[in-house]
């Protein structure tokens, strides 16, 4: 359904987007993941019109979404970051004017505006005005304006920022049931690891606007992502521990190993008179957060400023990554 290849955008000195494929598959949800900054808004910007970019190729459907924008968007329903819902109109004329702007009319409006509402659990809210509802509620709104007309590719970005528990499992069950039983194409694009387990997604991790993996994430944690022992300190972590691979970051000093519980003695040993320092320990089970650091050397870092140093003791040998922009559309 969606077929992305060597999409290339930059702003000025800036490179969101450095090359990246994507395809997406009919009823896949495809957990789009990365830090802020990584290139995840200017991709969904991209595929759906609102940006053109530099090179590279998209196709939703049959159509050139580069070349025939018109017919390609019909095929597409967006939840951009910013929540576009009307405030001086009531859930249902909201609801009523995406319809209309798709082309549903009549009965067959009438009919999905019942059916995303009770999806939501917002029946009892449809002749409320919006600027009335909660961020949660109006978070909620937003999204069901963007499946409405069951698009056959969904593109939500960042959809459950700022919204409540309630909400986001509600959420995450509609768009569940948007690619099992309609067929739908999802990209989701979060920063929210634990999302993308829940949906039973397939991932695409962004970093620095290039696509560094892309599968099931079970296999791809199975073949990369290590165990790992976190320690956090009152001030800053040391560099190393007893000549084992670390990742240090601030106050945090992440040690892989394959075997977290058998080497936690040798390295509380190891500490020496840091170990006075020590606030807490953690046993980190492969997952993706353990994925990111294995493949780039840095920790996860939701806020985007990445400051991560890898550190390996054995070799003397050690990298890091300054700060990226927090957001890479301009």
């Amino acid at each position: 359904m969606l077929h992305v290849e060597g999409l290339r955008k930059s702003y000025g000195d800036h490179v969101a987007l450095a090359g990246v494929d994507l395809h997406v598959e009919a009823g896949e949800i495809c957990g789009v993941l990365g830090p802020n900054g990584a290139g995840k808004t200017t991709l969904v910007s991209v595929i759906c019109g609102l940006l053109r970019p530099d090179s590279g190729s998209i196709r939703v459907g049959p159509h050139d979404a580069l070349r025939n924008s018109n017919q390609a968007r019909q095929l597409i329903g967006l939840a951009p970051q910013e929540t576009g819902i009307y405030p001086s109109l009531s859930v249902r004329d909201n609801l009523r004017f995406a319809g209309q702007l798709v082309g549903l009319w009549g009965k067959a409006l009438g009919g999905r505006i019942a059916e995303v509402a009770e999806a939501f659990e917002m029946d009892d809210k449809l002749d409320r005005q919006a600027h009335g509802m909660s961020g949660g509620e109006q978070r909620r709104l937003h999204t069901a304006m963007a499946i409405l007309h069951r698009p056959p590719l969904l593109l939500l970005d960042e959809p459950t920022t700022g919204v409540d528990v309630g909400s986001r499992v509600r959420l995450l069950g509609t768009i569940k049931a948007l690619a099992a039983e309609w067929g739908s194409a999802v990209c989701y694009s979060t920063h929210y690891l634990p999302e993308v387990e829940a949906l039973e997604a397939s991932v695409a991790i962004l970093d620095e606007g290039r696509v560094i993996a892309r599968g099931d994430p079970t296999q791809l944690i199975a073949g990369q992502a290590e165990a790992a022992i976190e320690l956090r300190f009152d001030g800053e972590a040391p560099a190393s521990v007893g000549g084992l691979e670390c990742v240090r970051q601030g106050t945090v000093l992440v040690v892989s190993t394959p075997n977290p519980a058998g080497e936690l003695p040798g390295v509380m040993a190891a500490l020496g008179d840091d170990v006075a320092r020590l606030e807490s320990v953690e046993l980190l089970r492969p997952n993706l957060e353990s994925l990111f650091l294995a493949l780039t050397g840095r920790r996860y870092d939701v806020e985007g400023i990445e400051v991560g140093e890898v550190v390996g003791a054995a070799e003397g040998v050690t990298s890091g990554s300054g700060p990226v922009p927090e957001k890479e559309r301009p």
